[in-house]
């Protein structure tokens, strides 16, 4: 498996967040031409795919955020096509986007899991991601 950081739109990318990303969220709405594009462009955002067999098995988004705190990083988004877990790929984008945030410059990365994800929520404590003891709010604006 190789790991990419998308820098460029296909239709073929499209296609296959579309694929994945409903395997993260009943609620994911399907994306779109415009906002992959606006991903791919932001300097803050870096999407990487997996790929197997030139095909896109997995994603996962790293967001970079500056806090009077420090650089910070937030994984986003991780999905390992239903078809292709229990294969170790979760791991291995994990671990990617660890290195990626410490080479970047950040003090730590962060995510929220669904308690619901069991694997993924103990993956995240088999690669020492720490549980913290907060609530976490959402006022939706749209």
């Amino acid at each position: 498996m190789a790991i990419v950081e998308v820098q460029a739109f296909s239709d073929e990318l499209l296609e296959a967040l579309q694929r994945l990303l409903p395997q993260l969220s009943d609620a994911a709405t399907p994306i779109t031409e415009r906002q992959l594009r606006r991903i791919i462009a932001s300097p803050c955002t870096r999407l990487f795919m997996a790929i197997e067999e030139g095909r896109y098995v997995a994603t996962m988004t790293l967001v970079f955020y500056q806090l009077p705190t420090g650089l910070r990083a937030r994984l986003e988004d991780v999905v390992v096509d239903s078809g292709e877990r229990g294969k170790g790929l979760g791991r291995q984008l994990v671990a990617h986007a660890i290195e990626t945030a410490r080479a970047g410059g950040a003090r730590a990365l962060d995510l929220t899991s669904n308690p619901s994800r069991h694997a993924a929520n103990s993956l995240y404590q088999r690669m020492r991601f720490e549980r913290r003891d907060t609530h976490l709010f959402v006022h939706a604006l749209v």
